[in-house]
């Protein structure tokens, strides 16, 4: 059962910085068309990808699984365990937006609580900026996560899968 609810790690910076721009999208559709059950789909795919990467998130199953792959991008293996951090801090972005619009049927603030998360998917997407990998890399620096955790980020081929050499 813990195969089935992990995170990779690590994790592919093309892949990551694809499912940010679907993010955007899906962020910006839900605003500019006023469809306020899509932020359920935006929740639903953060806490699916929390909770287990990609295997569960159908934008993360289509980024990894048909676009990387279709790309002619070389793989960027980034430390998992900030994209993860990230990821939660998405979560709450996401049912905020959610409970709000769907539960309060306040859509102005769902929205403007999408549009804080739309901002930060721009900066991942366009310039590979994760605000959440900093988060995660200043409560690193003050202890506040573990230090197994910290020497993960550190080593990249720890938690990873060995590469088979070239024949």
């Amino acid at each position: 059962m813990s195969g089935v609810f992990s995170f990779p790690n690590p994790v592919n910076e093309v892949s990551a910085r694809l499912v940010a721009a679907g993010v955007l999208a899906i962020a910006l559709v839900t605003i500019i068309f006023d469809i306020p059950w899509l932020t359920l789909v935006l929740a639903y795919g953060f806490i699916a990808r929390v909770l287990a990467g990609p295997k569960f998130s159908p934008l993360g199953l289509l980024v990894t699984k048909v676009i990387t792959p279709a790309l002619p991008f070389q793989e960027k293996l980034v430390p998992g365990p900030p994209k993860r951090f990230a990821q939660a801090i998405g979560v709450v972005f996401s049912v905020s937006a959610a409970i709000l619009a769907v539960g309060f049927d306040l859509t102005t603030a769902a929205y403007v609580v999408l549009g804080v998360l739309a901002v930060f998917a721009f900066l991942e997407s366009v310039f590979g900026f994760c605000a959440g990998c900093k988060v995660f890399a200043v409560l690193m620096h003050f202890g506040v996560i573990p230090e197994e955790v910290c020497e993960r980020c550190n080593n990249l081929n720890l938690s990873a899968e060995p590469k088979s050499s070239p024949a």
